[in-house]
């Protein structure tokens, strides 16, 4: 079975197409025949690394039915290739806010002849009440030799990092609550934002708290790359994000949906999306706990680690053998 990788015209850095070429590293390391499928010339990628197969232009597709079509969930138009060839197609939905967005009038999903995975247990549970039917689950992995805790981290004020590129506005709120609420407090804020990945981990360990602002998601990375870091998160889960968001003593808000069984504690301070002033209340909680120290923080800092024990690059690894296998 050959497996080709459909690849969309983007011109900025996606978590998502960076996963997708993960997939295709993992299946050509194993000996699998994969192949990257670029729609247009030019458009993003992350930089050829080993196990990376070159790409593929769309114009030189040639599928057959022994082949599999793997596309993201909010490129439907992309599916005609497999459909037409009769190959096994596959829809990988790494946010479920996407799963609508691109179907044509009149087309419904339960109709066209596809399987699918799901990137995380909030998102498989949303396609089973939308589409009832289960898929796989394909978790993302971080690089924990990249994203890791410092031997301590920076004595002073609070630091807390944030990422403006996902709702600005709302992170702007966030912060003007917590001023009204705390005007003479010292704390810090660090922008991240137009670095690699060497200056995110970098920041992050030498950040306290990282304010998580970005919704809708599936499985978010930015709060897990901060909880490898040795930050204490705190703010929105984007709904998929509670595959490993679980509430440290002291937060209110409670998912209505099933969670599923996790090894660790609470590892953050997690508002409903768009609640700013929970989140600026959960940002005191945060920076009380990084205050008073202790056996708290010390439990929510281990519970962070222990979340991260769950995606790294080698279960990522070893779940994309099995589900190709079971293909």
């Amino acid at each position: 079975m050959n497996t080709y990788i459909f690849i969309p015209p983007v011109r900025k850095a996606t978590g998502g197409i960076t996963v997708f070429c993960q997939i295709a590293s993992i299946l050509a390391r194993a000996g699998h025949s994969v192949q990257l499928v670029m729609r247009e010339s030019g458009s993003w990628m992350p930089q050829i690394a080993e196990g990376y197969p070159e790409p593929i232009h769309w114009d030189d597709l040639r599928l057959t039915p022994d082949d599999l079509w793997l596309v993201p969930e909010g490129w439907v138009n992309s599916l005609t290739p497999g459909l037409n060839a009769g190959a096994k197609c596959v829809v990988y939905c790494q946010n479920w806010a996407y799963l609508f967005s691109s179907l044509p009038d009149g087309v419904l999903w339960r109709n066209l002849p596809v399987s699918f995975l799901a990137v995380s247990h909030p998102v498989e549970w949303f396609m089973q009440q939308t589409l009832s039917r289960g898929s796989p689950i394909l978790r993302p992995g971080i690089d924990t030799d990249l994203f890791h805790a410092p031997e301590k981290k920076p004595s002073g004020p609070i630091r807390i990092g944030y990422m403006p590129r996902k709702n600005k506005a709302l992170v702007s709120q966030i912060k003007s609550i917590y001023k009204a609420r705390n005007p003479d407090t010292d704390i810090r804020w660090i922008e991240i934002a137009g670095m690699d990945a060497k200056g995110v981990a970098e920041t992050l360990r030498a950040c306290h708290i990282f304010l998580v602002s970005g919704f809708p998601e599936g499985c978010p990375l930015p709060p897990l790359e901060a909880l490898a870091s040795g930050c204490i998160p705190v703010g929105f889960s984007g709904f998929g994000g509670w595959d490993y968001m679980r509430q440290i003593d002291g937060a209110v808000f409670k998912p209505w949906w099933p969670l599923r069984d996790v090894a660790w504690s609470g590892n953050g301070f997690w508002s409903a999306d768009a609640d700013v002033l929970d989140a600026a209340l959960n940002l005191e909680k945060a920076i009380e706990l990084w205050k008073q120290g202790g056996v708290n923080l010390d439990r929510a800092l281990e519970a962070g680690q222990q979340t991260v024990q769950s995606y790294s690059m080698e279960i990522q690894a070893e779940t994309v053998l099995d589900i190709w296998n079971k293909f």
